[in-house]
C-alpha cells in the first residue's frame, strides 16, 4: 500500500522562550522489502539557527536543531510518501524457549540489529517481579519463542484497559501494570519487560497507525495517531517478530515504522531543553492517507 503521511506538532508558549536545543525522531524508516520511502521532508518553524540531520546507532533518522533568539511558537511538519507491505511474521521457524539461550550465547553480532542489545533492563523498562510472574504464567510446555510472544501479547490486551487519562509519558511501566490501564507506550513497555524476564530479546517500535473511521462516517483530518508496539527476537532463523499488544495483532501494512529502540527513551518523537517561564500548550495531528 502507498501512503501520504503528514505529522504536525506545535508548541505555543505563554512567554517567549529564549534559546533552546531539541532532538526530533519523526522520519519514517527505509526497510528492506517491507517499507520504502519515496520522499520525506521535515520543516521547522521558525528557521533554527543550527540544524543537523543524522542517524543514531540503531539507524533511526534524527534531526537536531537549536534556536538562539526568543520565540513563542515552534512547529514541526513532516510530509512523506512511502510504500508499506505486510511484514512477514517470521523469516523462518521460531526457536524454542529452551534453545534460545544457546543461540544467544553463540551470537557474535554487536551491530544495530543484534538481539544482545535488547536483553537487559533499560531506562524505561527495569526488572519487575510482578511482570516477570505474569509472564511465567503464560509460558506453555515446549513453547516456541513466537508462541510465547503471541500468548503474552494477547494476554496483556485482555488484562489491560486502554485509558488515555490513566498515565502520562513519564509514568513507570510498573505503575501502569499495577493499574492495568494505560496507552500504547505502557502496553509496549510492559510487554517488553515480560519478554525480557523470560530471556527473550525485545525492543520498542515507534511508528504511525492508520485508523479507519466508523462505517458510513467521513475520515477526520489529523485523526490518525503516533503509535508504539513491540519487536521480539525469535531465534537466528526466525529473526524479529513485531506485535501490537494495544490492538492484539501482528504489525501489518497499516503499521508504519519510524524508529527502533530499547524503549521510549531511545525514540521519543521530540525532546530537548529551553529557557522560558509560564505554561505551554502542544497540539499534534497525524494523517496516514492511502493512495
Amino acid at each position: 500500500m502507498k501512503y501520504d503521511v503528514k505529522i504536525c506538532i506545535s508548541y505555543d508558549y505563554d512567554r517567549p522562550a529564549v534559546g533552546g536545543r531539541h532532538l526530533v525522531c519523526l522520519m519514517p524508516q527505509d526497510l528492506d522489502h517491507t517499507q520504502q520511502i519515496t520522499s520525506a521532508t521535515l520543516h521547522i518553524t521558525p528557521d533554527p539557527a543550527e540544524r543537523l540531520d543524522r542517524r543514531d546507532f540503531f539507524g533511526n533518522h534524527l534531526t537536531e536543531f537549536s534556536f538562539r533568539g526568543p520565540h513563542d511558537r515552534v512547529m514541526l511538519t513532516l510530509t512523506a510518501q512511502l510504500w508499506r507491505a505486510d511484514a512477514p511474521h517470521c523469516l523462518g521457524p521460531s526457536a524454542s524457549l529452551t534453545d534460545l539461550p544457546r543461540q544467544l550465547a553463540l551470537c557474535r553480532d554487536v551491530g544495530p540489529q543484534s538481539p544482545l542489545h535488547f536483553l537487559a533492563a533499560s531506562t524505561r523498562v527495569p526488572r519487575d517481579a510482578d511482570m516477570a510472574a505474569f509472564a511465567r504464567s503464560y509460558v506453555g510446555p515446549d513453547a516456541t519463542v513466537a508462541e510465547t510472544v503471541l500468548a503474552l501479547g494477547n494476554a496483556l490486551h485482555t488484562h489491560m484497559t486502554f485509558d488515555a487519562t490513566a498515565t502520562t509519558v513519564d509514568t513507570p511501566a510498573a505503575e501502569a501494570f499495577a493499574k492495568r490501564r494505560g496507552v500504547c507506550q505502557d502496553f509496549s513497555h510492559i510487554m517488553i519487560a515480560c519478554l525480557r524476564s523470560l530471556g527473550i530479546p525485545a525492543g520498542y517500535v515507534s511508528g504511525l497507525l492508520r485508523t479507519l473511521p466508523p462505517p458510513g462516517k467521513p475520515r477526520l483530518e489529523g485523526s490518525d495517531a503516533m503509535h508504539a508496539w513491540v519487536r521480539a527476537w525469535c531465534g537466528e532463523t526466525a529473526g524479529w517478530l513485531e506485535f501490537d499488544p494495544t490492538n492484539a495483532s501482528l504489525a501489518r501494512g497499516d503499521h508504519i515504522v519510524v524508529a527502533y529502540g530499547r524503549d521510549y527513551s531511545d525514540v521519543a518523537p521530540v525532546k530537548g531543553m529551553m529557557r522560558t517561564s509560564g505554561s505551554q500548550k502542544s497540539q499534534q495531528a497525524v494523517d496516514v492517507i492511502p493512495l
